[in-house]
């Protein structure tokens, strides 16, 4: 079977846990909830990894650091419904600590995916002036 680029990054792996910790974090969530931040959440959960995947099929360094900024931004959104669903104590304590965590490294690991791809950018500028 063959292994994909995208499968091999420490960033996707961890927005793919990421993308699991929060459906099961969800799953005890009000059932008024189902269509409403459940659905949100998730959303923004499995946008992450899958922008971070696309992003790795992409042919140009703006393009794969494009696709980057998206799976932030998506990480970012996962945070503010967390802080919202742990205000209205859909989440314990312990359970919006663990999230917390996880975004904040998530956040890490796309800005060093993204320095990555901006460096890359920059060396191929470089080369193009044969310098």
């Amino acid at each position: 079977m063959k292994v994909y680029s995208f499968e091999k990054l420490e960033c996707w792996q961890h927005a793919r846990q990421l993308a699991v910790w929060t459906y099961k974090a969800t799953k005890d969530f009000p059932a008024e909830e189902k269509f409403g931040i459940i659905s949100q959440m998730r959303r923004a959960a499995i946008s992450v990894a899958s922008n971070i995947a696309e992003g790795t099929s992409r042919k140009t360094s703006k393009d794969q650091s494009n696709f980057s900024t998206i799976a932030y931004s998506s990480t970012i959104e996962l945070l503010n419904d967390l802080i919202i669903t742990n205000d209205l104590e859909y989440l314990s304590n312990d359970k919006y600590k663990e999230g917390r965590a996880m975004i904040e490294k998530q956040t890490l690991l796309i800005s060093g995916l993204r320095k990555s791809q901006q460096k890359t950018k920059f060396l191929s500028f470089l080369n193009f002036l044969n310098l």
